[in-house]
């Protein structure tokens, strides 16, 4: 056995029908082999709260190493892990097929779906992630919703805190009247025949996020995608699942890749590509599902047919080159890299499709900004989440582009909130921060209504 590995990391089938799965006393005992390997390595220290809890109670126990550690404090540690994978992806040299055998994000997991079984999650945290319901129930009122939401109301955001759990001062993501579901039934837009790329066909994975939360993500991709010649349809079966994930409800995440892939296999049959618009959302069509699901033959085919919207743009300017007519972008970039989006496995494509744009300055921030989904924006987490994505806010304010996006709009947003609560008040960007393919569809002078 070697000292670290230099082998490409792989993962195992996650084992969540298996009643030994959800067993504590075997899962305690794999987290004490995995945390005493932690422990001695410490590579990880500057990553989400998960190490340095772990790191402290060791260090502060009587013994100071982790046999003098509770198990009962083990919780401290997998509450604080976002699931954003750079451990697994970018720092631990003991990952299969290393003979430690560690994936620290997935028994982080296999944790959780252990304290779902046991009924140690509460109903409301339930009841947050079910963005369908919600954002259904939300859009229909809309305007009162985002009064109601809005960090400034100081009559709602209390009471929200207090009975929801989310902190006050937690920005929370806007509900639209009209989905992009809804937008998307209106006249298409124009194919430019006269495209490299033209004859393409994708579909486009709308993720609940686009769909209730921000349509001009997905209006701005139809508007780029029909300037280099895609044929583009809209499909939204349903969440991917990613916010039950990060509960460890492993049952409602089969059930939602069975559904959407089930409805996404006939497109796929008829030579359309797919691409999912949100980086959450394809890390759970291209590796997650299928390590939850298998053997189910529609599942991987989905997967190996699934492209981020960067990575495809990228892949028509290799293949058959880009349609003419952007400018570059005056000021130019600062752009957040989403763990998410590196825990594909496909480089830094946001990167490379604005660098395509002539004479802009593209300023990479590859870190995590502390979000973690539904888990930053929970009372006794969001002020973690903020230090965990300090040295981001302070890196974007440094740069003082122009511009500023991040392929995932959640972590834009809390980016946003950490550049303003820095101790010198730096402030954004006009605009906040906003996905690449957008500043994509600004630099072809395409007008994509909000």
């Amino acid at each position: 056995m070697r000292e670290g590995s230099l082998e490409a990391p792989t993962r195992h089938v996650i084992d969540w029908q298996n009643p030994d799965f959800y067993d504590m006393a075997k899962i305690e005992a794999e987290a004490h082999r995995v945390f005493d390997i932690c422990h001695g390595c410490r590579r990880c220290f500057n990553l989400c709260d998960s190490f340095p809890r772990l790191f402290d109670l060791i260090d502060t126990s009587a013994t100071g190493e982790l046999d003098a550690v509770a198990p009962a404090d083990y919780k401290r540690v997998v509450d604080a892990c976002t699931l954003c994978d750079m451990c697994f992806m970018t720092k631990c040299p003991y990952v299969p097929p290393h003979e430690f055998d560690l994936d620290f994000p997935h028994l982080m997991l296999r944790y959780r779906a252990a304290e779902l079984r046991a009924g140690r999650v509460g109903r409301m945290s339930q009841e947050l992630v079910k963005t369908d319901r919600n954002g259904h129930l939300a859009g229909a009122v809309a305007p009162l919703a985002n009064w109601a939401s809005d960090t400034g109301n100081k009559l709602t955001r209390p009471l929200l805190e207090k009975l929801a759990g989310i902190d006050r001062e937690a920005a929370l993501p806007k509900f639209h009247g009209r989905t992009f579901a809804m937008r998307a039934k209106r006249a298409a837009p124009e194919i430019d025949r006269t495209a490299p790329a033209f004859g393409r066909k994708a579909v486009l994975y709308a993720t609940c996020f686009v769909n209730y939360n921000n349509p001009q993500i997905g209006t701005a991709t139809r508007a780029v995608l029909a300037k280099n010649g895609v044929e583009t349809e809209i499909a939204y079966p349903g969440c991917c699942g990613m916010p039950q994930l990060e509960q460890g409800n492993l049952a409602k995440v089969a059930e939602s890749a069975g559904k959407v892939a089930a409805e996404l296999s006939p497109w796929i049959d008829r030579g359309y590509d797919v691409i999912a618009l949100v980086p959450s959302c394809a890390l759970m069509l291209k590796f997650e599902w299928p390590l939850i699901l298998p053997e189910d033959a529609q599942v991987k085919r989905l997967a190996q047919a699934t492209f981020d919207i960067s990575e495809y743009i990228v892949d028509i300017a290799k293949k058959e080159g880009l349609a003419p007519g952007f400018s570059g972008l005056d000021g130019g970039v600062t752009l957040h890299l989403a763990c998410h989006a590196r825990a594909q496995n496909m480089g830094q494509k946001a990167a490379e499709m604005l660098r395509l744009l002539p004479g802009t300055r593209v300023a990479v921030i590859e870190r995590c900004s502390g979000h973690g989904g539904s888990w930053g924006v929970g009372k006794g987490n969001f002020e973690v989440a903020l230090k965990v994505g300090k040295p981001v806010a302070k890196q974007a304010a440094k740069n003082a582009t122009a511009y500023l996006a991040s392929e995932c709009p959640l972590a834009g947003t809390h980016i946003v909130q950490g550049m303003e609560k820095l101790e010198d008040g730096a402030k954004a960007p006009a605009g906040g921060a906003r996905h690449p393919i957008e500043l994509m569809a600004e630099a072809y002078g395409l007008a994509v209504a909000s």
